[in-house]
C-alpha cells in the first residue's frame, strides 16, 4: 500500500471520485481510500438491476453498509433503513440514477459565498454531457452521461396528462434547464445499458499514474497533529497502516461517513466525544442539522403500466439486455417526475413527484427480510416532501470505528412536514380520480380503500412515510457559529482537512441529491485551484457491465 501521497481522498463516492480524478489532473499524487469493494459487477453497472437488488437481502449486503435509523418517535418507533453504497461510487452505484439538479433558487437560499447558482453551473455543466448538447444551461463532453428515460409505459405517459390538468403545470422538457416547475420524462445518468456513476465517469477513463485507488481500506482517524491533518489510519487486509498527506486530506466519506470520522479524530462536539473518551481536538458541531427527503408510495393497479415484478418478468428483461440491449434493464426504473406546488408553497415547487411503472412494497420498507411485492402491473407515484423542516443529529455509538453511527433523522417531528405529504397525498389521489386516467386503474393498492379521507391518511402516513434516502447536512457549509466547514469547505479551526460531500450542504435541495453530490466534488476542486482538464476524460468508453 502507498505510504503517502500530496492528497488523500477518503471516500470513493459521488464526491470523491469526482474530486481524486481532478486533483490528479493538475499533477499532483493523489489516493483515493473507499471501505468497500470494485464496482466490476453487473448489480452495479446495469441500471435496471438496481429492481433486484434493493429486494434481495443477500445481494444488498454485499454493497451496502445497512444502516438503519434510531427508533423514530413520530413514525411509530420505527427503524428506517438508510442504505449507504460500500463500493466504488459509493450510493452513486447503488442509486436510481434520477438526475435532478435541484432548484436554481436553492444554491442562492444558502447565502454561501462562491455557491450560488451562477457560481456553481459551471461545475455541473463541465461534469455532464447532456443528450441534446450544450446550452447556456447544459453541459456537453463531461464525463457523466445524462439522458432522458425513453419508451415509457402508457401508464406514465397517461399520468403525464392527468397531472398537467389536475396540478395546473406545464408539460416541460427539462427541468434541470430554465426552469424546475412542471411534469417531465425522468432524467438518469445512464446510458448505452451503463450506469455513469462517478466512478465509472471519472475512474474508468484513461488511468492516471499519479492516482491510486485503494478498495477495502477502512479509515478509523485522521490524524491531527499541531492543529493540522497529516493523514489518516487505515484498517486493510494486511492489517493497520498510516498514510501521510502532504498537503490535504479531504473527507469525502457522505453525510454519515464524514462526521464519523471527524468526530473519531476529535473533532465535533465536545461533551459528545468526551462521554466516548476521545480527546477534543476542535468544539465543532459535527452531525448536527441531518434532514431528508421523505415520501409516501401509492400504487394503483394498471395493465397499461406493463412491468410485472415476478422472476420471469426480470429473467426475460436481463435475457433481452444481454442479446439486443436498449430495453428496461438498461435505465433506471423511473419514467416521471413532477414539481409542483403545495397550498403552502411559496416561490417555487414544494412537491416532487416519483413515478414508476412497478408495484411497491407496503407499507414500509423496514424489515431486512425480502419484501413481497404485488405481482401485478402497477403504477407506483410517490409524492415527496423535498423541503424537510425536521432536522436530526447523526452521532457516535462508541470510539469503535467500525460501529454504525446513531442516525437519527427526526423524520415528521415537524408539524408541517406531516401536513405537506398529506397534500401530495391528496393531490395524487385527484390525479388518479382525472377523467385522463381513472379508467385505465382498476384498483388503488396502497395506501387502499381502509384509507378514504385525510384523517385515515394522517393516522396511517407515521407506518408508511419512508426515506428517499437523500440525507444531507451534517458537516454543514457556512460562515457562522453553526458551521462545521467555510465556504471553501475547510473544517474551521483545522488546517489541511475539508469535507467535500452532501453533508455540506446547509439544507437540502429540491430533488434527488446525487447530481449535487456529484457537482460538489467538481466545485471543491474549483475552489482549491485545480486547473481542469476536461479532454483528458473523453475518448475512452467506460466498461461495460460485468459479470456479478
Amino acid at each position: 500500500m502507498q505510504q503517502s501521497a500530496d492528497y488523500i481522498v477518503a471516500g470513493a463516492g459521488s464526491a470523491g471520485c469526482v474530486l481524486a480524478r481532478r486533483l490528479a489532473e493538475t499533477g499532483a499524487t493523489v489516493i483515493l481510500l473507499e471501505a468497500g469493494g470494485p464496482d466490476r459487477t453487473r448489480l452495479v453497472r446495469q441500471p435496471g438491476m438496481i429492481a433486484i437488488f434493493h429486494n434481495v437481502p443477500a445481494l444488498k449486503k454485499r454493497l451496502d453498509w445497512g444502516y438503519y435509523t434510531a427508533p423514530q418517535a413520530s413514525a411509530l418507533d420505527r427503524r428506517i433503513p438508510q442504505p449507504r453504497g460500500r463500493v466504488l461510487g459509493g450510493s452513486g452505484s447503488i442509486n436510481g440514477m434520477v438526475f435532478v439538479r435541484g432548484n436554481r433558487q436553492n444554491y442562492d437560499d444558502w447565502a454561501v459565498p462562491g455557491w450560488s447558482y451562477e457560481n456553481v453551473l459551471s461545475s455541473f455543466k463541465r461534469m455532464e454531457d447532456w443528450e441534446d448538447g450544450a446550452t447556456a444551461l447544459r453541459g456537453s463532453g463531461g464525463p457523466v452521461k445524462v439522458t432522458r428515460q425513453k419508451d415509457l409505459t402508457p401508464a406514465s405517459q397517461v399520468f403525464i396528462e392527468a397531472l398537467a390538468a389536475t396540478a395546473g403545470v406545464k408539460k416541460i422538457d427539462d427541468y434541470n434547464g430554465e426552469a424546475q416547475e412542471g411534469v417531465a420524462v425522468c432524467q438518469q445518468n445512464a446510458s448505452g445499458g451503463l450506469r455513469y456513476s462517478s466512478s465509472i465517469g471519472y475512474l474508468d477513463r484513461h488511468a492516471l499514474p499519479n492516482l491510486t485507488v485503494t478498495t477495502r481500506a477502512l479509515i478509523t482517524k485522521v490524524v491531527i497533529e499541531n492543529g493540522r491533518a497529516t493523514g489518516v489510519e487505515v484498517v486493510t487486509k494486511a492489517g493497520p497502516g498510516l498514510i501521510r498527506a502532504a498537503r490535504e486530506v479531504i473527507l469525502c466519506a457522505g453525510v454519515y461517513g464524514s462526521p464519523q470520522l471527524l468526530m473519531l479524530s476529535g473533532v465535533g462536539p465536545a461533551a459528545h466525544l468526551r462521554r466516548h473518551g476521545i480527546p477534543v481536538v476542535a468544539d465543532l458541531p459535527v452531525g448536527d442539522n441531518l434532514h431528508d427527503h421523505v415520501f409516501v408510495p401509492m400504487t394503483y393497479c394498471m395493465t397499461t403500466a406493463r412491468n410485472r415484478g415476478t422472476t420471469p418478468y426480470f429473467v426475460g428483461g436481463v435475457l433481452v439486455e444481454a442479446i439486443r440491449g436498449d430495453s428496461w434493464m438498461g435505465r433506471t426504473v423511473f419514467e416521471v417526475l413532477g414539481f409542483v406546488r403545495s397550498p403552502q408553497a411559496e416561490q417555487i415547487p414544494d412537491l416532487q413527484i416519483h413515478v414508476l411503472p412497478w408495484s411497491y412494497p407496503f407499507p414500509n420498507q423496514d424489515s431486512p427480510a425480502r419484501h413481497k411485492v404485488d405481482k401485478r402491473s402497477a403504477l407506483t407515484v410517490m409524492p415527496t416532501l423535498i423541503y424537510p423542516k425536521s432536522r436530526g443529529t447523526l452521532r457516535l455509538a462508541s470510539a469503535d470505528p467500525s460501529a454504525a453511527p446513531v442516525i437519527d433523522p427526526g423524520y415528521l417531528t415537524e408539524p408541517d412536514d406531516t401536513r405537506l405529504l398529506l397534500d401530495g397525498m391528496e393531490l395524487i389521489r385527484a390525479v388518479m380520480a382525472s377523467p385522463v386516467i381513472a379508467d385505465q386503474i382498476s384498483l388503488e393498492l396502497s395506501p387502499g380503500p381502509a384509507y378514504p379521507d385525510r384523517a385515515a391518511l394522517a393516522r396511517e402516513l407515521p407506518n408508511r412515510a419512508t426515506s428517499v434516502y437523500h440525507a444531507v447536512g451534517t458537516c454543514r457549509m457556512g460562515t457562522d457559529e453553526r458551521a462545521v466547514v467555510d465556504p471553501a469547505l475547510r473544517v474551521r479551526g483545522i488546517e489541511g482537512l475539508r469535507v467535500a460531500d452532501a453533508s455540506i450542504m446547509p439544507s437540502i435541495t429540491g430533488g434527488n441529491t446525487n447530481a449535487p453530490a456529484m457537482m460538489i466534488g467538481e466545485h471543491c476542486a474549483s475552489l482549491m485551484g485545480a486547473r481542469l482538464m476536461g479532454p483528458s476524460l473523453m475518448g475512452a468508453t467506460p466498461t461495460a457491465p460485468a459479470s456479478s
